[in-house]
Protein backbone atom coordinates (compact mmCIF):
# COMPACT_ATOMS: atom_id res chain seq x y z
CA UNK A 1 0.00 0.00 0.00
CA UNK A 2 1.51 3.32 -0.57
CA UNK A 3 -0.12 6.72 1.59
CA UNK A 4 0.22 9.89 -0.26
CA UNK A 5 0.49 12.99 1.61
CA UNK A 6 0.09 16.52 0.06
CA UNK A 7 1.45 20.13 1.40
CA UNK A 8 2.29 23.59 0.16
CA UNK A 9 -1.15 24.68 -0.47
CA UNK A 10 -2.54 27.95 0.49
CA UNK A 11 -3.74 31.36 -0.50
CA UNK A 12 -1.42 33.71 -3.30
CA UNK A 13 -1.92 36.54 -5.51
CA UNK A 14 -2.55 36.32 -9.29
CA UNK A 15 0.86 36.56 -10.65
CA UNK A 16 2.15 34.43 -7.42
CA UNK A 17 4.40 31.37 -7.13
CA UNK A 18 3.41 27.87 -4.71
CA UNK A 19 5.19 25.00 -4.45
CA UNK A 20 3.50 21.52 -3.93
CA UNK A 21 5.18 18.71 -2.24
CA UNK A 22 3.75 15.10 -2.04
CA UNK A 23 5.30 12.76 0.57
CA UNK A 24 4.79 8.93 -0.26
CA UNK A 25 5.36 5.87 1.96
CA UNK A 26 4.30 2.44 1.70
CA UNK A 27 6.37 1.55 -1.04
CA UNK A 28 9.59 3.07 -2.54
CA UNK A 29 9.44 5.92 -4.59
CA UNK A 30 11.18 4.64 -7.44
CA UNK A 31 8.36 2.24 -8.08
CA UNK A 32 6.12 4.62 -8.87
CA UNK A 33 5.04 7.34 -11.70
CA UNK A 34 3.49 10.10 -10.10
CA UNK A 35 1.15 12.78 -11.13
CA UNK A 36 -1.29 15.74 -10.20
CA UNK A 37 -4.51 16.49 -10.73
CA UNK A 38 -6.78 19.24 -9.86
CA UNK A 39 -10.90 19.67 -8.67
CA UNK A 40 -12.64 22.98 -8.46
CA UNK A 41 -15.81 22.89 -6.95
CA UNK A 42 -18.66 21.92 -9.24
CA UNK A 43 -16.06 21.10 -12.02
CA UNK A 44 -14.76 17.27 -13.02
CA UNK A 45 -11.15 16.47 -11.87
CA UNK A 46 -8.49 17.08 -13.99
CA UNK A 47 -5.03 16.51 -15.01
CA UNK A 48 -2.30 18.67 -14.61
CA UNK A 49 1.38 17.13 -14.84
CA UNK A 50 2.91 13.56 -14.32
CA UNK A 51 6.37 12.30 -14.64
CA UNK A 52 7.68 8.81 -14.82
CA UNK A 53 9.99 6.86 -12.13
CA UNK A 54 12.89 8.61 -13.35
CA UNK A 55 11.77 11.63 -14.17
CA UNK A 56 12.73 11.74 -17.70
CA UNK A 57 9.42 11.94 -19.03
CA UNK A 58 6.93 14.29 -18.18
CA UNK A 59 3.68 15.59 -19.10
CA UNK A 60 1.72 18.99 -18.59
CA UNK A 61 -2.08 20.03 -19.12
CA UNK A 62 -1.71 22.63 -22.16
CA UNK A 63 -3.52 25.04 -19.30
CA UNK A 64 -0.38 24.88 -17.27
CA UNK A 65 2.44 24.59 -19.74
CA UNK A 66 5.07 26.78 -19.14
CA UNK A 67 4.13 27.97 -15.79
CA UNK A 68 4.10 24.66 -13.94
CA UNK A 69 6.98 22.54 -13.24
CA UNK A 70 6.72 18.74 -11.66
CA UNK A 71 10.17 17.01 -10.54
CA UNK A 72 10.73 14.42 -8.07
CA UNK A 73 13.38 13.37 -5.66
CA UNK A 74 13.07 9.56 -4.99
CA UNK A 75 15.92 10.01 -2.47
CA UNK A 76 13.30 11.85 -0.21
CA UNK A 77 10.15 9.66 -1.63
CA UNK A 78 9.08 13.47 -2.61
CA UNK A 79 7.55 14.88 -5.85
CA UNK A 80 7.01 18.25 -6.68
CA UNK A 81 4.72 20.75 -8.37
CA UNK A 82 6.45 24.11 -8.45
CA UNK A 83 3.50 26.32 -9.82
CA UNK A 84 4.29 29.84 -11.48
CA UNK A 85 2.24 33.00 -12.72
CA UNK A 86 -0.67 31.47 -10.74
CA UNK A 87 -4.14 32.79 -12.22
CA UNK A 88 -7.71 32.69 -10.57
CA UNK A 89 -8.52 29.87 -12.94
CA UNK A 90 -5.72 27.36 -10.75
CA UNK A 91 -7.49 27.69 -7.72
CA UNK A 92 -8.51 24.12 -7.55
CA UNK A 93 -7.54 21.24 -4.88
CA UNK A 94 -4.36 19.51 -5.90
CA UNK A 95 -3.98 16.05 -5.45
CA UNK A 96 -1.32 13.74 -6.50
CA UNK A 97 -1.23 10.52 -7.49
CA UNK A 98 0.97 7.15 -8.06
CA UNK A 99 0.54 4.11 -10.24
CA UNK A 100 3.11 1.13 -10.76
CA UNK A 101 2.72 1.67 -14.39
CA UNK A 102 5.97 3.79 -13.86
CA UNK A 103 7.76 3.87 -17.03
CA UNK A 104 5.62 6.73 -18.56
CA UNK A 105 4.10 10.28 -17.71
CA UNK A 106 0.34 9.19 -17.63
CA UNK A 107 -2.52 11.35 -17.88
CA UNK A 108 -5.45 9.71 -16.64
CA UNK A 109 -7.03 9.65 -13.41
CA UNK A 110 -8.23 6.26 -13.69
CA UNK A 111 -4.70 4.73 -14.42
CA UNK A 112 -3.53 5.94 -10.90
CA UNK A 113 -4.43 3.52 -7.45
CA UNK A 114 -2.63 6.17 -4.67
CA UNK A 115 -4.32 9.34 -4.27
CA UNK A 116 -3.50 11.49 -1.61
CA UNK A 117 -6.35 13.85 -0.09
CA UNK A 118 -5.26 17.11 -1.97
CA UNK A 119 -4.06 20.17 -0.83
CA UNK A 120 -6.45 23.56 -1.37
CA UNK A 121 -4.59 26.26 -3.94
CA UNK A 122 -6.92 29.36 -4.10
CA UNK A 123 -5.55 32.79 -6.11
CA UNK A 124 -6.81 35.67 -5.54
CA UNK A 125 -7.32 38.33 -8.44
Amino acid sequence: QVQLVESGGGLVQAGGSLRLSCAASGRTLSMLAMGWFRQAPGKEREFVAAINWSGDTTAYADSVKGRFTISRDNAKNTVYLQMNSLQPEDTANYYCAGTLLRNVALTGAHMYGFWGQGTQVTVSS
